[in-house]
């Protein structure tokens, strides 16, 4: 059973950076589409980042220019690059992803589809001061 592990994730002052990555447990799973959403106290999950298996990437509006996303098919690792963080950014991060064979729910990989990707992880927290 393929399990995405997140890590990266921390305290950070305001105007700070952090990165996390997010692995696959086994080497030899392939995903196609793949994303991050985050989720913070009393809100609902939020997609904020996806990446196609051809490299195009979407972000939500909150995060565009500031967050990047990236994937690394040769280390079967998942990124996430935040700057500028603010407290707003305060949250439980999650990667997520569709295995390679399928397709997106709704049929395209958008940041807000994230939240529906059929593999996640456990996430990691991030806490902006």
């Amino acid at each position: 059973h393929v399990q995405l592990v997140e890590s990266g994730g921390g305290s950070v002052e305001a105007g700070g950076s952090l990165r996390l990555s997010c692995v696959a447990s086994e080497s030899t799973y392939r995903s196609g589409c793949m994303g991050w959403y985050r989720e913070a106290p009393g809100q609902a999950r939020e997609g904020i980042a996806s990446i196609d298996s051809d490299g195009s990437t979407t972000y939500i509006d909150s995060v565009k220019d500031r967050f990047t996303i990236s994937r690394d098919n040769t280390k079967n690792t998942l990124y996430l690059q935040m700057n500028s963080l603010s407290p707003e950014d305060t949250a439980k991060y999650y990667c997520s992803a569709v295995d390679f064979d399928e397709s997106p729910p709704g049929g395209a990989c958008t940041a807000q589809e994230a939240v529906f990707f059929g593999r996640w992880g456990q996430g990691t927290q991030v806490t902006v001061s």
